[in-house]
């Protein structure tokens, strides 16, 4: 999902207000977003999209494209933007020219959306390189643990950073977790859910017991999630699951101990951390 002038409007809104006069600034200006510490670069399409909103133009150094950029694909998006690419202290991301009162309005909207999804990218591209250490299959995940209104900017920061998004909403796939099993038991679930979802629809199950990723496997669950285990009890539950079945492992796991748990076995490593934890990346806008 590509941000929306809805989107831009209410996070416009709440920054300007309804009297704005420190922005009252007459004449046209150029500035630029320029990262202030080493990371990895996320959400300059959604930074575009609200300097564009305020009818200026912006050009991305990273990427070398002009301005309209937002009309193309998501993958020449990300490329001609450059997103997802590594920079270093004083690094120029994105510049825009316009009437100074609009830069001026939509520079502090545009900071924090790439500061923050900079930050995700960041944590994320870390994560990954643990995991890459250990194992070249093993995937980072996020999860739905996602700022509210942000989602979509948040995990297209995950995938800026290497991650896989994991499910976007819970349309994507049925997770069948600890809720569900103590209303209707372990195979219950999984039945209940089998019996309304799509034949596209894949189903995940949580279990909290290496022995339960046999028995959940057995009853139709696609994915096993190992829930807050250590990893030996994830390693013990991996090995008693049939070839296809995908095994993930998921709480409480941090950039430390990634490395464990990518060596278990399983093939998603996810992290609730990526986007609820990331510190913001620091980036500075400065008018020429």
């Amino acid at each position: 999902m590509d941000v929306t002038d809805s989107q831009v409007e209410r996070w416009l809104r709440e920054d300007v207000g309804h009297h704005d006069v420190t922005n009252e600034v007459p004449g046209e200006t150029t500035g630029r977003l320029v990262a202030t510490e080493a990371g990895t670069v996320a959400a300059l399409s959604a930074a575009a999209a609200v300097f564009e909103y305020l009818d200026c133009s912006v050009t991305f150094p990273l990427g070398g494209a002009g301005e309209r950029v937002l009309g193309q694909p998501r993958p020449e998006i990300e490329a001609a933007t450059g997103t997802g690419r590594a920079v270093d202290p004083e690094t120029t991301v994105l510049r825009v020219e316009g009437a100074a009162r609009d830069v001026l309005r939509g520079e502090r909207v545009a900071v924090n959306l790439v500061a923050h999804a900079s930050g995700i990218a960041t944590r994320t591209r870390a994560a990954v390189d643990a995991a890459r250490a250990v194992s070249e299959n093993v995937r980072i995940a996020g999860t739905r643990k996602t700022t509210p209104g942000l989602r979509g900017v948040e995990k297209r920061a995950i995938a800026a950073g290497g991650g896989d998004t994991h499910r976007l909403d819970l349309s994507h796939m049925a997770m069948v977790k600890d809720n569900h099993v103590a209303e209707l038991g372990l195979e219950g679930a999984i039945e209940h859910v089998r019996e309304r979802v799509s034949f596209a629809t894949k189903i995940e199950a949580e279990v909290e017991d290496p022995a339960d990723g046999a028995r959940v496997a057995a009853a139709g669950a696609d994915v096993v999630l190992f829930d807050n285990l250590d990893p030996a009890a994830v390693e013990r539950g991996v090995e008693g699951l049939p070839a296809d079945t995908i095994a993930e492992a998921s709480g409480g796991i941090t950039l430390e101990t990634v490395p464990d748990y990518a060596a278990t076995g399983v093939d998603v490593v996810s992290l609730g951390s990526l986007t609820h934890s990331a510190p913001a990346l620091d980036f500075s806008f400065r008018t020429d």
